[in-house]
């Protein structure tokens, strides 16, 4: 289960260990505030040589449960008692298996067999299902619940150093082999558990963008899932590296009293929350006519908030200038689970707007045209990066890429070329100042019978521009084109518009203007509920029917 599959890569430098970047922080920054968070409705705050002693503490106590190493599901919202048992489970070379906290009975008894779970962590949102979960899985041998704070105040100070057990310089961990399983949460197909090693995991983190917009004793609010790698591996082991201090957000429904209370400078966010924090300012602005946008940002967001970084889900460029007037840079990057979060860095004023940003270091991006190994060069990006076709598949090469998915050998040999270049499923390009733009999915195109392939990601971004459309999906039926679309009906209620699906059908022209007749969208369909969403926002998909 270890065999890395996206070939060798040169490495300028070692990569440190988890409990290496814990020591190397507290030792930097050692009394300064890394973590913040509301408990019992008053903020309290953790020092990097507090999280480091509270983490090792916790890796002590897991090894005194199993040398030998554990599968450890975590199913919880994000608190402190969460950071310091995943970073304590690093660092003792058993494996983090994180869910999102709100996982079924069900779904949770099936991916804890597939994952070979032996304890699991949880919290209070899920301790109605641990019985029915662990009758299910009979290998789990422990539970503990994470909202139990005396258990853990207890942990800290039995496993603290001056504990009989063993220094922690007796534990050798493997940077090659599993250290966290997480799984997909993609809009289609099974969940895949993909395994990272620490190399990949801390490794992903040590690149320095080209912009460092998330500098030293910039404080940022943690909103997103630690189940999610985009959260696991930057807002949380990136900042730690970094110097960044972390105030956890909890409830997603916090989010505007939380930035309100920290008063952030920046955020990482999934676009679903970038455009509801927008309509928060706009009904500030609207009740408040004496106030400018921008002062109404500054009550919704905070007084200090200029950087929000977005991923997980494409990122509307309508969305961003409406930040860049408020005065906020809102900019995208890109990656995913199985490169180890991030391959692109957002890149400050450089980065154009629609683009996900440059090519991390040691990170080569490649297209290739779909469903074809064709390379057409056209130039370099990047003094390892190459750029192959417009509109073509993304391909990534990079030491940080998974090391496959668990138990699943055969799906992991489909997502690797011969050569050893990840598919990502992602079509886009590169320009020739190291932009990389995404278009849309491989999978999500529409094949017509005559063999043409038509994005349904670019005639989603033309409805998107119709104010009164709110949510769209675009999807091939029988040889035809279909746009399903969930109307804005409060812009439609402020315009007056009563007949909203004429008023869509007047404007057609615009959507159809430039395509070929076979590309044409030739029926509409309405919904009265917003799309089914995966835990980043993305909308679930329609399967495309060929005929």
């Amino acid at each position: 289960m270890t065999e890395h599959h996206g070939g060798e890569m040169e490495k300028k430098n070692a990569t440190p260990s988890v409990r290496q970047l814990l020591c190397a922080s507290a030792e930097k920054y050692g009394e300064e505030i890394f973590i913040k968070f509301v408990r019992n409705g008053a903020v309290e705050e953790r020092s990097y040589v507090r999280v480091k002693t509270d983490s090792e503490a916790v890796c002590r106590w897991i090894r005194s449960i199993s040398k030998e190493g554990m599968h450890v599901a975590v199913v919880s919202k994000t608190n402190y008692e969460y950071i310091t048992c995943i970073t304590g489970i690093l660092m003792s070379g058993s494996v983090v298996v994180p869910f999102a906290p709100d996982i079924s009975a069900k779904e949770a008894s099936e991916l804890f067999d597939r994952a070979d779970i032996d304890m699991v962590l949880y919290d209070s949102t899920f301790s109605e299902n641990v019985g029915e979960v662990m009758a299910n899985c009979p290998k789990i041998k422990h539970a503990v619940d994470l909202s139990d704070e005396n258990f853990f105040a207890g942990i800290y100070e039995k496993y603290s150093a001056a504990s009989e057990y063993a220094p922690l310089s007796d534990y050798e961990v493997d940077p090659d082999k599993c250290a966290v399983i997480i799984f997909t949460s993609g809009t289609t197909g099974v969940k895949k558990g993909v395994m990272l090693s620490t190399n990949a995991l801390v490794g992903n983190i040590m690149y320095k963008e080209y912009i460092n917009i998330f500098s030293e004793r910039t404080s940022t609010l943690s909103v997103l899932p630690m189940h999610h790698i985009y959260c696991f591996s930057g807002d949380y082991l990136k900042n730690l590296c970094d110097g960044v201090q972390v105030c956890l957000n909890g409830n997603l429904s916090d989010i505007v009293p939380n930035l309100q209370r920290f008063e952030p400078n920046a955020m990482r966010v999934v676009p679903m929350i970038a455009q509801h924090l927008l309509q928060r300012i706009k009904i500030t602005a609207a009740k408040n006519p004496d106030i400018t946008p921008a002062e109404a940002a500054k009550i919704v967001l905070g007084k200090n908030l200029n950087w929000i970084v977005s991923g997980g889900a494409y990122l509307d460029p309508l969305l961003v200038e409406e930040y860049d007037k408020l005065g906020i840079m809102l900019r995208q990057g890109y990656g995913m689970t199985e490169v180890s979060s991030a391959a692109t860095a957002a890149s400050g004023l450089a980065n154009k707007v629609g683009s996900v940003g440059i090519p991390l270091v040691n990170t080569l991006v490649s297209v290739f045209e779909p469903g074809t190994d064709t390379e057409l060069p056209i130039g370099r990006v990047i003094n390892i990066c190459d750029v192959r076709t417009e509109n073509g598949e993304i391909q990534i090469k990079t030491p940080t890429i998974m090391l496959g998915y668990y138990k699943m050998p055969e799906e992991t040999a489909k997502m690797f070329t011969e050569d050893g270049w990840f598919r990502t499923g992602d079509i886009g390009y590169v320009t020739e100042d190291r932009q990389l733009f995404i278009t849309g999915r491989v999978k999500n195109l529409i094949i017509l019978s005559s063999g043409e392939n038509v994005s349904p990601e670019a005639i989603e971004k033309k409805f998107k521009k119709l104010n009164i459309v709110d949510e769209v999906v675009v999807y091939g039926e029988n040889d035809r084109i279909v746009a399903e679309i969930y109307p804005d009906f409060e812009h439609a209620k402020q315009e007056g518009i009563e007949d909203i699906p004429a008023e869509i059908e007047r404007r057609m022209d615009e959507i159809n203007a430039g395509a070929k007749t076979s590309h044409f969208v030739s029926e509409l369909r309405f919904r009265d509920e917003p799309f089914e969403k995966t835990s980043s926002g993305k909308i679930k998909r329609k399967e495309t029917v060929v005929g």
